[in-house]
């Protein structure tokens, strides 16, 4: 069992790590080509900083005695994530364990960029390392093509991927509804993501992690959705503008980057319809009662939580950021205002 101080290092010096990344816009970390244009390492070094640390820090938790581990990364392919964590496993008092990584992403250059430094890492460190690519949409995932094998321990991780597979064709609903929106205080069934919830439970993962935007994005009437990602955005800028200063203080190039990812997502959340309106965020108590519908159970993230979490939040030197704990997930904020829910669990 690792010390707590130990676990707290190992997380702190994670988050330092991605804090101090420099702009993807600039050439020593361009991202390279193939790379999906809403790629997540624009916005590693700012919020989802913590939301990898507190991953990497439940991890290490939650798998430090295992000697195999297989993670699946289920769409996103940042290796600002892998990387780190990949650093902190080679630490570990009792060994270095042996470390297999599926990603599953649709885009084949993504995921060979993803491997091939993912591999040049894990050599640099001595590290036994595998990587396994699929190249499929997740609802064409299964089981079988994990190809988990006996005395693995299975963790998935989803980073701002999951919400894509609420996409449906409701333009019928959206055109012809009237007052306050009827899926508001409830959680809709929805058959794709039950499905797809179902299947990477049946293969008994240790952990389950989900990190989600903390808003209400998935409602029918255009105008809800507006109001809503008015407030959310107008926080995600906030601390843009707090994180990389303004165009004239030499954060020109990164605001750029990440005010084109956003702009994507706001664009897709209020002018498209149907299956193409794929930005369908929900708030944490939803995903809460699907995957507890379908067998999952929450994980506890942290020890000497408080204490740890405002570590973290000096380490990046990010003022304004509070990391607040909600029913089993760990809430990232600007200032009062949730922006991620990080979560984890369990079949």
């Amino acid at each position: 069992m690792l010390l707590p101080a130990t676990l707290t290092n190992l997380t702190i010096a994670s988050v330092r790590y991605l804090c101090s990344l420099p702009s993807p816009a600039t050439p020593s970390s361009a991202s390279p080509p193939g790379l999906p244009p809403r790629s997540l390492s624009a916005w590693s070094n700012g919020g989802l900083a913590f939301a990898y640390g507190i991953i990497t820090r439940t991890w290490l938790q939650t798998m430090a005695e295992e000697q195999t581990i297989h993670a699946v990364d289920l769409g996103s392919g940042d290796a600002n994530f892998w990387i780190p964590l990949l650093r902190s496993f080679s630490r570990l008092p009792n060994g270095t364990p042996h470390l297999k990584v599926t990603c599953v992403n649709n885009n084949k250059i993504a995921l060979e960029n993803l491997g091939q430094r993912l591999v040049k890492e894990a050599g640099s460190l001595d590290m036994p390392f595998q990587f396994n690519p699929i190249s499929l949409k997740l609802t064409d995932l299964n089981t079988e093509m994990l190809k988990v094998r006996t005395g693995e321990a299975l963790a998935l991780i989803s980073v701002l991927t999951l919400h894509e597979l609420l996409a449906e064709d409701d333009r019928v609903d959206a055109h012809f509804s009237t007052g306050k929106d009827t899926h508001s205080s409830i959680v809709k069934y929805h058959w794709k993501m039950d499905q797809f919830l179902s299947t990477i439970r049946s293969a008994s993962p240790k952990v389950f992690f989900l990190v989600e935007q903390e808003a209400d994005h998935n409602q029918t009437r255009l105008v809800d959705r507006f109001v809503e990602g008015l407030h959310y955005y107008s926080a995600v800028f906030d601390s843009i503008d707090a994180t990389l200063g303004g165009l004239a203080s030499g954060g020109g190039e990164e605001r750029v980057v990440l005010e084109e990812m956003f702009g994507r997502e706001i664009e897709n959340i209020v002018a498209c319809e149907g299956v193409e309106r794929e930005e369908r965020h929900e708030r944490y108590w939803r995903w809460m009662v699907r995957l507890g519908q379908v067998g999952f159970k929450p994980v506890r993230m942290w020890l000497d939580a408080m204490e740890d979490m405002k570590k973290m939040v000096e380490a990046c030197g990010r003022e304004g950021y509070k990391i607040v704990n909600e029913k089993a997930s760990l809430m990232i904020c600007w200032h009062d205002r949730p922006l991620y829910a990080v979560s984890a669990w369990t079949y």
